[in-house]
């Protein structure tokens, strides 16, 4: 009875929306989008549109590469070269079983997410006091914890913001089995879309007049899955329907990239949709949505994420055309609450 009665509890999930104008200067939104870094998929929707302007179409064929590198010792990140051509700023942290922790000899802290019996730690290690400090004890005993104590192997994902560096990601681990990936794209012309009717200065909606940001976001969930949004009877897969006020728009461009993108490259595609509005549109607004890796260590910043209950941290840009914008961020059962 206790296994069944679990099976029917849904997850706890976090929502966070708030509203703003891109021109404010307490607007955050570009310091959300900075300290989002594991970012998997970036959707973008703009309804009465059919052909992407030029600007667009550029940058979202230059999202740039991401490699993975396959059993790369975790020492191989610690190194001073590693550190002063790659890292700029940031830290590295390892998600670790009590186990591998308890082996490795390093100071770090259990999880907030594992009740009484703790079972998995968290290991933070500032890459940049280390690069001040190479000839420190400290130095010297995290990496004989992982080159000779417990030699940690992973798979990476790794890619890099260019500033100038000609050092590559190839080169320098051409050791080791690593492959460079290109994010992919997928681009579709959506017909007859049936939108929710929206008015920026209503995050909650009004009854009869506009719909809520919560809405909006399921509704976008359903549109990105490409469902049937008319709730027909004889569909055994949705029941959704888009909520109401709605109205019907003969085409909506809507573009997909899937890879490892860097925060930089979303900070540019939502700056350019912002210009969207530069010239009179017959669409009231746009939206850019952001997906994190389900299984990365953080979600915002530092703040530990959570993978046993799905995994997920989002968010997503409504962005009108007088330039207020709502926010919403989305996070699951193992996360603390969105900044």
């Amino acid at each position: 009875m206790a296994t069944l009665r679990g099976l029917r509890e849904v997850p706890r999930h976090l929502l966070v929306c708030e509203k703003s104008n891109f021109g404010h200067d307490k607007s955050r939104h570009r310091h959300l989008v900075e300290t989002h870094y594991h970012n998997y998929r970036v959707s973008f929707l703009i309804p009465e549109c059919g052909i992407l302007s030029k600007e667009l179409k550029n940058l979202v064929m230059e999202t740039g590469s991401y490699y993975f590198v396959k059993n790369l010792p975790v020492h191989e990140l610690i190194t001073q070269e590693f550190i002063n051509t790659f890292v700029k700023k940031g830290k590295l942290i390892l998600s670790l079983d009590k186990d591998t922790y308890e082996e490795t000899g390093l100071q770090g802290h259990p999880s907030q997410y594992f009740g009484r019996k703790i079972m998995k730690f968290i290991v933070s290690i500032d890459l940049m006091d280390l690069s001040f400090k190479p000839d420190s004890k400290k130095y010297e005993r995290i990496l004989w914890s992982f080159k000779e104590k417990k030699p940690l192997k992973f798979d990476f994902l790794l890619t890099w913001h260019h500033t100038g560096v000609e050092e590559s990601m190839m080169s320098y681990f051409c050791n080791y089995q690593i492959h460079e990936h290109q994010p992919k794209i997928a681009v579709s012309t959506v017909t007859d879309l049936q939108c929710p009717v929206l008015q920026s200065s209503e995050l909650r909606g009004e009854p009869e007049v506009s719909c809520s940001a919560g809405e909006l976001l399921d509704w976008l969930g359903a549109v990105f899955c490409n469902a049937k949004l008319n709730n027909e009877p004889n569909s055994f897969i949705s029941t959704y329907c888009c909520p109401q006020p709605s109205t019907v728009v003969a085409k909506a461009y809507l573009c997909t990239i899937t890879g490892f993108i860097l925060p930089e490259k979303i900070c540019l595609l939502l700056e350019q949709l912002c210009h969207y509005f530069d010239e009179p549109k017959l669409a009231p607004w746009v939206t850019l949505s952001v997906q994190g890796f389900a299984d990365s260590p953080v979600s915002w910043r530092e703040n530990e994420h959570g993978f046993r209950k799905g995994g997920e941290h989002l968010y997503n840009f409504v962005i009108f055309n007088n330039q207020d914008y709502w926010l919403q961020m989305a996070v699951g059962a193992n996360d603390d609450c969105p900044p």
